[in-house]
């Protein structure tokens, strides 16, 4: 269920504590810095949009950065540069602050979550989105490789880390999941 609000949870007990109504669907989240950017389809025909949003204050209304080729779910930022998937595509693509791609990063399989760590994307990725099987993919930004490291039991969506494990979403059962980074 899409509800188009962005919502701020307290990690200790998982209670809202903060919201805001988006400016279309949210696909895709990340920080940068102290604030987010929030990917959301936003119009008739699902063009997406990166938006600012600072927490506790609401989406900034000046801030609107088309995604490359008007499609896009999932960010990620790398501390210079912000990363957009593309689910069908099978591809990430770095951009600058005015969209433009720098690169590209092919995926095995269609993207359903994205996060950096380590200079490597990790991805959570599927070849058929109505089926189990998906799996944790990682991509080095310096060779440019893609190798599958682990299978994902469910429909995955999203893909958080915090240091030490991995986030994920099974929305189809409205859960959070928690695992270990694998390498």
């Amino acid at each position: 269920m899409t509800n188009n609000t962005v919502h701020q949870i307290d990690p200790n007990t998982g209670e809202y504590t903060w919201e805001t109504p988006a400016p279309g669907t949210p696909f895709g989240i990340t920080s940068v810095g102290d604030e987010l950017r929030v990917l959301c389809g936003e119009t008739e025909e699902d063009y997406r949009i990166i938006r600012r949003l600072v927490p506790s204050e609401g989406f900034d209304t000046n801030f609107k950065l088309p995604c490359p080729q008007d499609t896009g779910s999932q960010l990620s930022f790398n501390g210079q540069q912000l990363h957009v998937s593309q689910w069908y595509n099978k591809v990430v693509v770095a951009i600058d602050h005015n969209g433009n791609v720098q690169k590209s990063y092919e995926s095995p399989h269609g993207i359903a979550g994205q996060v950096i760590v380590d200079n490597r994307i990790y991805l959570i990725t599927t070849e058929a989105e109505e089926t189990n099987d998906y799996f944790l993919t990682r991509i080095d930004v310096d060779s440019d490789t893609a190798t599958d490291i682990a299978k994902i039991p469910f429909p995955a969506r999203s893909l958080a880390f915090d240091g030490q494990h991995f986030w994920s979403n099974h929305r189809a059962v409205d859960q959070i999941v928690c695992f270990k980074h694998p390498d």
